[in-house]
């Protein structure tokens, strides 16, 4: 496995469970996946190619527990599930062309963005609201978008689309969850195509990982669909929070560069 010792593949195990139940509710499964495979010493390349892997395990867990309750229609949906998978694949293969120096250094003050809307936006509740853009349009501008932006970069994609869905879509916040998932399992699976095909998937690693994710995201969902926007909304405001401490918190990070810190 890697040659990883017992306490790391344990590790990893349990980071993905817990990876696979908070993603199912709010997203930011990545910020606790990622870290975990560097502190097992998965180089930095591998870590995010093998979360792409694992990391499906969780959506796709997360997209048949919704449907199963009827929160989403699979059939319905999955065209535009198809356009994700094709603009994350694309983000993917642009990856190591495109720089992400910008992109880097706008992504935490969005997710910030992300935070204080949802935390001060009245009335969000699991009702569906006004539409502002049709299924259409909303599946060919802004699911390919975030699902390229998925496959450059990724951190907050979720974030993203639940945004997006709840904005736009007029969705509600347990149906936007509901729906989150299955596009993120798109872009997920787009990307995953393109870094399979670089030979940079960890697949022993990724497919253990695979498991803690499916069996965290089946509980996960379970509560979310329970409580609703009661749960999603703090937890998605706290993830969205989290992700955004911790890329500035990265010494890398191109504000603090720019700022010499």
């Amino acid at each position: 496995m890697h040659d990883l010792a017992t306490h790391l593949v344990l590790l990893l195990l349990l980071a993905a469970f817990f990876a696979g139940f908070v993603d199912s509710i709010a997203g930011g499964g990545g910020l606790i996946a990622i870290p975990a495979m560097l502190i097992a010493g998965i180089p930095p390349l591998e870590a995010l190619a093998t979360n792409k892997l694992q990391s499906q395990f969780g959506a796709a867990s997360a997209t048949i527990a919704y449907a199963r309750r009827g929160h989403v229609n699979l059939k319905s949906q999955l065209p535009m599930a198809g356009v994700a998978l094709i603009g994350g694949a694309i983000g993917a293969f642009l990856a190591s062309m495109v720089p992400a120096t910008f992109l880097a250094a706008a992504i935490p003050f969005l997710l910030i963005a992300i935070a204080i809307f949802f935390t001060l936006k009245p009335n969000l509740n699991d009702v569906d609201s006004h539409r502002r853009v049709t299924p259409l349009l909303f599946g060919l501008t802004i699911v390919p978008l975030i699902g390229l932006y998925d496959g450059v970069f990724g951190p907050g994609a979720g974030s993203f689309y639940m945004l997006g869905f709840v904005l736009l879509a007029g969705f509600g916040m347990l149906k936007a969850t509901a729906h989150t998932k299955l596009i993120n399992l798109g872009s997920n699976f787009g990307s995953f195509l393109a870094f399979a095909a670089t030979g940079s998937v960890l697949w022993k690693i990724g497919l253990l990982m695979g498991v803690g994710q499916f069996l965290g995201a089946q509980i996960g969902s379970r509560l979310a669909m329970k409580n609703g926007a009661k749960l999603i909304k703090p937890l998605l405001v706290l993830s969205c929070l989290a992700l955004a401490l911790k890329l500035i918190a990265d010494p890398a990070h191109p504000v603090r560069v720019w700022l010499g810190f």
